[in-house]
């Protein structure tokens, strides 16, 4: 893989160029942490609004199809500052796990291997965005939940400017908008049924991403208010080792499968919908 060039000789340069796309990220930053956390109870659940959302929002309106306060090339430069940004959140990933390896080595097959259960994203979501009419951001899109563990790693295998990159940033930005608000209110609905023990539903919590987890225990704490302290100790647990475990069920399992599948089913079904184009 050929090393991407400098676009500037300096950070300084750097900053001098692009320092409307930092000063705007601080004021929405601001902003989105003024508001804070929106609940808003529901018969079907708990509607939870995140400052996260607010930010994505925010970042959409001042982008050349809105607002224009940003240039396309700007808009082009923040993509690349992405992974810059979510590097402290993996390096305290690192750390959660170092101060609980005790939970990490106590914790029983079920916790361990539950992120196998993300795999399952591959076989509905990838031949949906090939008739959908993704070509390789299908790759980047659909290998895992594309939370920043996940697009960290496809940045770094794929490159910031290839089209799997683009797939898994967009799932990124679409989960941090609709996944929270979804969590929240399926854990709502699931619970209501009763089916569930309240002590797995807060272990099915830890999906990998503390956002969508928050989301999801935020709701199931409303409806088991006595037991609000060990949901949100176990699905912290979960959330710990999910975000081990899956960085290496993506890298020798999730990416290696969605790449043979994508090889398998894109000439197959693109075909098809080029065919129901034609008549």
């Amino acid at each position: 893989m050929e090393k991407e060039k400098m676009m500037y000789g300096s950070l300084a340069e750097r900053i001098k160029s692009e320092y409307k796309i930092f000063i705007l990220a601080f004021i929405f930053v601001v902003i989105a942490d003024s508001i804070g956390k929106i609940s808003i109870p529901l018969k079907i659940g708990t509607f939870i609004l995140f400052p996260i959302f607010y930010s994505l929002i925010f970042g959409m309106m001042s982008g050349p199809e809105c607002f224009k306060i940003l240039k396309t090339k700007e808009v082009k430069a923040a993509s690349k500052l992405v992974l810059v940004c979510i590097c402290p959140f993996i390096v305290k990933l690192g750390i959660n796990a170092g101060a609980n390896i005790d939970v990490v080595l106590s914790a029983g097959p079920a916790l361990l291997f539950q992120e196998v259960g993300n795999l399952g994203t591959i076989f509905f979501a990838l031949p949906a965005a090939i008739i959908l009419g993704l070509k390789r951001e299908a790759i980047g899109a659909a290998h895992s939940i594309n939370r920043e563990s996940n697009l960290a790693l496809v940045t770094d295998m794929f490159g910031v400017d290839s089209p799997e990159t683009r797939g898994s940033l967009s799932v990124y930005i679409v989960g941090g908008m609709i996944g929270t608000i979804y969590f929240g209110i399926l854990a709502s609905l699931v619970a209501y049924t009763g089916i569930f023990h309240p002590f797995a539903l807060a272990l099915a919590s830890g999906v990998g991403a503390g956002i969508m987890m928050a989301s999801a225990t935020a709701s199931l704490s409303i409806i088991y208010p006595e037991m609000a302290a060990q949901i949100s100790a176990l699905a912290s647990a979960s959330e710990t080792l999910s975000g081990i475990t899956g960085i290496y069920v993506a890298i020798f399992v999730g990416i290696p499968l969605t790449k043979k599948l994508y090889n398998f089913l894109e000439p197959r079904l693109s075909s098809k919908k080029n065919k129901g184009e034609d008549k």
